[in-house]
């Protein structure tokens, strides 16, 4: 029999098209949830909590592997991800999939520290382990121009280029890297273009039909200047395939 696959967050955006590709390809899935099953799903499901633990034990029982897509968005994602961990070793010796960040080791923001030291954890966990770093989501992207919606000003970040690469392209890889054996850190994954920030916020505001000044602001910190720098770029590794354009085109 086949051992089912868990991913956790798997009602989030990444989470959802992981378990699409997944089931697409004839794996058994469970997704952790801290909500209970919806009627309508009919592929396993577990009601846990990260945070708590509370249900992790019985979530991580008989997987053959683990993707975990869960985040906190915070520091938190470093006791979340060892509480995984210590579910898992109790229950086995699943292939545990760890998706984080490109530049988390070069770009000094509260949120990549974090996802860094959850990949160490990942790492020494005993664990037989893989971890992909991405390039940021379209719809990251997406969510930092919409958020400036009611303004008649949109802020860009002056001299900042991104490599937004879509969810379904890193779905697509993380169901390929949980089926395989485990790979340790796997190569970078970036989206097919490097774009100025400004040029990215222009091209959502016009597939949305919305005039707006664009306002340059820099950014007296660190880690903007990391940003500058390109310390969160992929270049060498743009083998995502679906363009913002494309992303924008399918909204």
């Amino acid at each position: 029999m086949q051992k089912p696959i868990l991913v956790t967050g798997g009602t989030g955006t990444l989470g959802r098209a992981v378990v699409r590709q997944l089931l697409d390809a004839g794996h058994e899935v469970r997704v952790l949830s801290r909500g209970s099953r919806p009627a309508n799903v009919q592929h396993g499901w577990a009601t846990g909590d990260l945070r708590t633990g509370a249900g992790i034990d019985a979530a991580t029982s008989d997987v053959d592997a683990i993707v975990h897509c869960a985040t906190t968005l915070g520091r938190k994602d470093v006791a979340a991800t060892q509480c995984l961990i210590d579910a898992a070793r109790r229950n086995g010796d699943p292939h545990l999939v760890y998706i984080s960040i490109v530049g988390v080791d070069r770009v000094p923001i509260p949120y990549y520290r974090a996802k860094l030291e959850a990949e160490e954890r990942v790492t020494n966990s005993g664990l037989p382990w893989t971890i992909l770093r991405t390039t940021q989501f379209h719809d990251l992207i997406a969510r930092i121009t919409s958020a400036q919606r009611r303004s008649p000003v949109v802020a860009t970040l002056a001299g900042v280029n991104f490599q937004p690469i879509d969810v379904r392209d890193v779905a697509e890889r993380l169901a390929e890297l949980a089926a395989g054996s485990p790979a340790g850190r796997v190569a970078d994954m970036g989206g097919p273009e490097v774009r100025s920030h400004r040029d990215l916020t222009r091209a959502y505001l016009d597939s949305t039909g919305r005039r707006r000044i664009l306002l340059p602001v820099r950014l007296p910190v660190a880690a903007f200047d990391a940003y500058r720098r390109g310390g969160h770029l992929a270049p060498d590794n743009a083998v995502g395939r679906i363009t913002f354009d494309d992303f924008l085109a399918g909204r």
